[in-house]
C-alpha cells in the first residue's frame, strides 16, 4: 500500500467533520487554553498559499496544547461586513449577503482542505443578526454610559443624571467634551428634556457631533484614519478628503492612560506595542489661552513647552479651525478659502509627513500674547491638524522646526529665549541654558521656569497644566448599505435608544445600495422604516470595526440568546491566551478590541482587563514570479521570439510576467505557455538544453502578477500535510518570506519516508514489537525534546529540519519499532494531522485518537553518551579514529590502544615513549 495523501486526507477531513473531534466544551477537569486567529473577510478570490501561514502555526500550537492535556478552544468565524461585498452589490445589484454567503463557502471548503483543527461548531459571523444583535447591545451600553475619572471606569450614565439631580455638574470629574455646562440642581432639574439630553451627549461614551472626518467621495463613506494610505483610500485607492458633518463617535480616548498602561503587562511584539504607544501618543505639558477680543473668545492651545511662550512670534490654526471664517478678513478672504479647498485634498497622514513643504495663508486678525498682551499674528497652516490637540498652536520659531521654517518663509520674527540657543540656521530646541527675553522668568532654568508659568497663567485663568493624548475618538459610523444597523431613532434632532428587547434592528431591504438622490446614506431608501411609525432611524451603518472588537467573547457561547456571553463561560476562558494575525492591525482593530474589553469590564461582564495576553504577528508569505523575456527589434519594438534566461544578454529583452503555475523549478511548460497567452501560439523559443528556463523576482502576491498559488492546487498534487510542513519549514513565522515550489518535492519525499518506517518494500503494514536499540531511544528522544522546545517558542521552521534529520536515523536504522514510532506520530500528529491520524490507527488505536493522546516525555538517559570515537595522534598528526566506552580509565585505555592493530600498523615498529589520554578528547601516543 503506497501512500495516497488524497485518499487519506478526504478520510480524516470528513471523520473529524462527522464526530465533532475537535469540538470543545467547558470542562473544569483541564487547564483551559485559548488559541485564536484573526478572523478573515471572505472575499471572492478565496485563499492564496500566503493566507494560511498564521492559521496553520496557531493550528499547530492548538493540537500540541491538546496532546500536553490542554481543554483548547480553538475556534473560527468571518469578519462578514465590509465594503468589498457592498462594491460588487453597487455593481450587480446582487444582495452583500448573497456575495457573502458564495465567499464564506469557498473560504470554508479552502480551510476543510487544509485540516484545521476548528471548533466548527462555535462559528460567528459578523453580518449575522444573531450576532450583530449583541453588536448593537454593546454600542447601546456605551450610549448609555459615562467615564468617571474619580473611579477610573466607565458607569452608567444613570449615576451621572443622580449626581446632576443632587449636585448639579459640581465635583463631576468626567471625560467629556470641553464645552459643558455649570449648572445647580435645581437648574439641571428645571432643564428641558431636549437640554438635558443635549448635555449628556457631551459624556456619553458613544456621542454625535460635528467632526471632521477623512471623506471618500467615491465610495460614498467616512473612512477611519488607518484605511487612508498617503492621501487615498486603502481600499480601491481612492482620493479622500477632509470633511466637517456629524458623526457618532466612540469616546476612546477616556481610555488613552489604561490603555498605554495595559501595554506593559502583554506579550507582545515590541514593534507593535511602539505603534500603539505612539499613536496614543501621551504628552505632558499646559494648555494656554491667547485671547481674542473681535470675537470675545480665545484660541486654546496645548503645549509641551510653555517654558518657550515668550519666544510665541504668531499662531497658527488648522485650516478647519472653527474660528478661521470669523477671523479672515475681507482682504485675505479669497487667498484664505483657495489654502483651504487645497489643504482638504490632502489626508492627515500626508499632511504630518510631509515636513519639508512651507505653505499657509495670513487670517488677517490677531490674537493677545497672554503674558504680554501683545498683538500675535493668526495664520492657518497644513501642519496644523484640526483633529490633534486642539487644532492650534503657538509658533515658537526659535524652538521649533516648522515653526523656524514657517517665520523664514514669511518673515516672521524669530525671537532667541535661552542664552544657549544657536538659530541661525535653525530652530534649537534645548533646554539646557538660561532664559532671556522672557520678563519675569529671565535667569531661571527650565525646571524652574515651567512651575513658575502655570502659576502665572492659572491667576489669570489663561492656562493650567494638562495631559494630552495624540489620539482621537474613534469615528464610529459610515455612510453604506452593508454593515450593523445603529439601534438609534432621532426625536426632535436628538438620539435615543431603541429598546433592548427589540434588538436586533435588522438591516432593511433597499431598492440599490447607492446614496439617496438628496445625499442621505443607502439606508434612507428603506421604504416605510422608522421607529413606531413616527421616528427616523440613524441612516449610517456601525464602521468596519464595529463586529470585530468583541468577537473572542461569541465565541466562548456562540449560540446564546440571552447574554452576548454566559457569566459562566467567559469565568471560564477569561482572555485569549495565543492570538495570531497580521501586524497591520495595531492602530485599528487591536487598539479597539483592548478598548471594548475595559469597557466591558467596566461594566461588570468580565473580569479581564487585557483581552489578548500573547500576540504573534505571523510574517507574510511573498510572491515569487516567473518571467519570459521578449526580444526586441532594433527599432525597441517586441517581436515574436522568447528567448532563455540564460541566453537574454545576447538579445535586447522586455521581460514579460508568466503564470509560475505553468512553471516548475524555473522550467517553463512551453505548450501551456502558448494556451495562457494565445497571442504568442506561434512564438519562437531561443531554449537552453532543450528548456526554456524563466527568470524570477520576489514580489507582493497578485493576480497581476501571475504569482498567485491556490492551495487546492497544491494539495491535490502534494495534499494539505505537505503544505502545512512546508509552509512551516519556509522560515521563521514572523518573518516575510518568498513562496518556492520548487522545494515542495523534498518535503513531500519526507512524508513518504515516515510511510516506508511502518511499511515494508511491498506496501505491507510492518511493524514490530521488539525492544528498540539505544540508537532508536536516542533518535526518539531527541525529537521529542526538540520539537516540545520549539513549539514552546514558536519556532516551527526548525522542527520540521528535525523530523527530517529523525527520519533519516530512523531509516537509517531500519527501525520499525512500535514504541519508536507511536511517539513519533504524536510528535508529528500536529504539524502533518492526517498522515498520523492514518498510521495511528493502522498501528490499532481507536479511530481519531491520536488528537487526545499524551505527548510523551523526554527521557535525558537516552541522550547520554556511553560511547566516544577518540581521535588518535601519533607525535601530534591524527591517524585514525578509535570508538571506545566513555567509562574506560586510563590503564584501560593504553592497554587497547597498543593492542589494536590499526594502531601497531601506524607505529610501523617503532617504541612507545607515552600515550597521553584526555577522558573523551584524545589519545596521543609519544614516539
Amino acid at each position: 500500500m503506497e501512500y495516497n495523501h488524497q485518499s487519506i486526507e478526504q478520510k480524516w477531513q470528513k471523520y473529524w467533520a462527522d464526530h465533532q473531534t475537535f469540538k470543545t466544551e467547558e470542562s473544569t477537569a483541564k487547564p483551559k487554553y485559548y488559541v485564536l486567529d484573526m478572523f478573515p473577510y471572505p472575499s471572492g478570490a478565496g485563499l492564496h498559499v500566503g493566507h494560511p501561514l498564521g492559521y496553520i502555526a496557531s493550528d499547530i500550537f492548538s493540537r500540541y496544547k491538546r496532546l500536553k492535556g490542554f481543554n483548547v478552544l480553538h475556534p473560527m468565524g468571518y469578519d462578514s461586513f465590509g465594503l468589498p461585498a457592498e462594491q460588487y452589490a453597487i455593481q450587480t445589484g446582487q444582495h452583500p449577503a448573497i456575495t457573502t454567503e458564495t465567499n464564506i463557502q469557498r473560504y470554508r471548503e479552502q480551510l476543510d482542505n487544509i485540516g484545521f483543527s476548528f471548533d466548527w461548531s462555535r462559528e460567528v459571523r459578523t453580518s449575522n443578526a444573531d450576532y450583530y444583535k449583541w453588536t448593537q447591545w454593546i454600542f447601546m451600553k456605551s450610549f448609555d454610559a459615562w467615564y468617571n475619572k474619580a473611579s477610573d471606569k466607565a458607569e452608567p450614565i444613570a449615576s451621572l443624571i443622580a449626581h446632576f439631580e443632587k449636585t448639579g455638574s459640581q465635583g463631576v470629574q468626567a471625560e467629556s467634551d470641553e464645552e459643558v455646562l455649570s449648572f445647580t440642581a435645581d437648574e439641571w432639574k428645571a432643564f428641558s428634556e431636549e437640554q438635558q439630553q443635549e448635555e449628556l451627549l457631551k459624556y456619553r461614551l458613544a456621542y454625535l457631533r460635528e467632526s471632521t472626518v477623512n471623506w471618500c467621495p467615491a465610495l460614498g463613506t467616512v473612512l477611519a484614519n488607518d484605511e487612508v494610505i498617503n492621501g487615498v483610500s486603502e481600499r480601491g485607492g481612492f482620493p479622500v478628503e477632509q470633511k466637517k458633518m456629524m458623526q457618532w463617535s466612540m469616546r476612546i480616548t477616556a481610555y488613552a492612560d489604561r490603555l498605554l498602561r495595559g501595554l506593559e503587562h502583554i506579550d507582545w511584539p515590541e514593534p507593535l506595542v511602539e505603534m500603539q504607544r505612539n499613536w496614543i501618543g501621551k504628552s505632558v505639558g499646559a494648555s494656554v489661552k491667547f485671547p481674542v477680543p473681535q470675537l470675545n473668545d480665545h484660541i486654546e492651545v496645548f503645549t509641551t513647552r510653555v517654558d518657550t511662550i515668550y519666544g510665541v512670534s504668531f499662531v497658527v490654526l488648522a485650516p478647519e479651525h472653527e474660528f478661521v471664517a470669523a477671523l479672515t478678513t475681507d482682504a485675505q478672504r479669497a487667498e484664505v478659502e483657495a489654502y483651504i479647498e487645497k489643504t482638504a485634498k490632502k489626508s492627515e497622514l500626508d499632511r504630518m509627513a510631509d515636513a519639508k513643504t512651507v505653505s499657509g495663508a495670513f487670517t488677517g486678525s490677531f490674537a493677545k500674547h497672554p503674558l504680554t498682551g501683545e498683538d500675535v499674528q493668526i495664520w492657518i497652516a497644513d501642519y496644523v491638524l484640526a483633529s490633534y490637540g486642539t487644532g492650534a498652536v503657538m509658533a515658537v520659531p526659535s524652538g521649533d522646526q516648522r515653526d523656524y521654517l514657517f517665520a523664514k518663509h514669511f518673515n516672521l520674527p524669530i525671537i532667541p529665549i535661552s542664552d544657549s540657543q544657536q538659530i541661525e540656521e535653525a530652530a534649537d530646541p534645548n533646554k539646557d541654558g538660561k532664559y532671556i527675553n522672557s520678563d519675569f522668568i529671565n535667569g531661571m532654568n527650565y525646571q524652574e521656569a515651567v512651575p513658575a508659568l502655570i502659576e502665572r497663567l492659572e491667576s489669570l485663568k489663561l492656562g493650567k497644566a494638562k495631559v494630552n493624548f495624540r489620539m482621537r475618538d474613534a469615528i464610529f459610523g459610515r455612510q453604506r448599505y452593508w454593515g450593523e444597523p445603529v439601534p438609534v431613532y432621532f426625536k426632535n434632532n436628538l438620539p435615543y435608544l431603541i429598546k433592548e428587547e427589540e434588538l436586533p434592528l435588522l438591516l432593511p431591504e433597499v431598492d440599490k445600495y447607492l446614496p439617496t438622490e438628496s445625499g442621505e446614506p443607502p439606508l434612507g431608501r428603506a421604504e416605510n422604516w422608522k421607529y413606531q411609525d413616527a421616528y427616523e432611524y440613524e441612516l449610517s451603518t456601525m464602521p468596519g470595526w464595529a463586529g470585530s472588537s468583541w468577537y473572542w467573547f461569541r465565541y466562548m457561547d456562540p449560540k446564546n440568546e440571552q447574554k452576548f456571553a454566559s457569566p459562566e463561560a467567559v469565568d471560564y476562558w477569561k482572555a485569549v491566551d495565543l492570538y495570531i494575525g497580521g501586524s497591520e492591525h495595531a492602530t485599528g482593530h487591536l487598539l479597539y478590541s483592548r478598548f471594548w474589553n475595559k469597557f466591558l469590564k467596566d461594566l461588570g461582564y468580565h473580569n479581564e482587563e487585557e483581552p489578548f495576553k500573547k500576540l504573534i504577528n505571523q510574517g507574510m508569505i511573498q510572491g515569487r514570479s516567473n518571467f519570459v523575456y521578449r526580444v526586441l527589434d532594433a527599432e525597441g519594438r517586441g517581436t515574436n521570439t522568447f528567448v532563455s534566461l540564460g541566453l537574454k544578454e545576447q538579445y535586447n529583452t522586455i521581460p514579460l510576467h508568466v503564470d509560475v503555475n505553468i512553471v516548475h523549478n524555473d522550467v517553463l511548460d512551453l505548450e501551456k505557455f502558448k494556451t495562457f497567452r494565445p497571442d504568442y501560439a506561434n512564438a519562437e523559443f531561443v531554449l537552453e538544453n532543450g528548456k526554456y528556463i524563466c527568470g524570477t523576482e520576489v514580489e507582493k502576491m497578485s493576480k497581476s502578477k501571475f504569482n498567485v498559488v491556490n492551495p487546492d492546487d497544491i494539495i491535490s498534487q502534494y495534499g494539505a500535510d505537505t503544505l502545512r510542513l512546508y509552509e512551516m519549514f519556509l522560515g521563521p513565522l514572523e518573518q516575510a518570506k518568498p513562496w518556492n515550489t520548487n522545494g515542495i518535492e523534498g518535503v513531500y519525499k519526507f512524508l513518504r519516508k515516515v510511510w516506508r518506517l511502518f511499511h515494508d518494500s511491498e506496501g505491507n503494514f510492518n511493524v514490530s514489537d521488539e525492544e528498540p536499540s539505544k540508537a532508536e531511544f536516542k533518535a526518539l528522544h531527541k525529537i521529542i525534546k526538540k520539537v516540545e522546545e520549539d513549539i514552546e517558542r514558536f519556532s516551527f521552521n526548525t522542527s520540521v529540519s528535525a523530523f527530517m534529520i529523525c527520519v533519516n536515523e530512523l531509516t537509517d536504522l531500519k527501525c520499525n519499532k512500535r514504541q519508536i514510532l507511536q511517539d513519533l506520530l504524536i510528535v508529528l500528529a500536529p504539524y502533518a494531522p492526517h498522515i498520523t491520524e492514518e498510521l495511528w490507527s493502522q498501528l490499532g488505536h481507536e479511530a481519531g485518537s491520536i488528537s487526545y493522546a499524551q505527548y510523551p516525555t523526554f527521557n535525558p538517559q537516552y541522550l547520554v553518551e556511553s560511547e566516544f570515537a577518540y581521535p588518535v595522534s601519533i607525535n601530534g598528526k591524527m591517524k585514525m579514529n578509535l570508538p571506545l566506552a566513555l567509562d574506560l580509565d586510563a590503564s584501560a585505555v593504553e592497554a587497547i590502544v597498543k593492542e589494536n592493530a590499526d594502531v601497531q600498523k601506524y607505529l610501523e615498529g617503532k617504541a612507545v615513549k607515552k600515550i597521553i589520554f584526555v577522558k573523551g578528547k584524545i589519545i596521543n601516543i609519544v614516539v
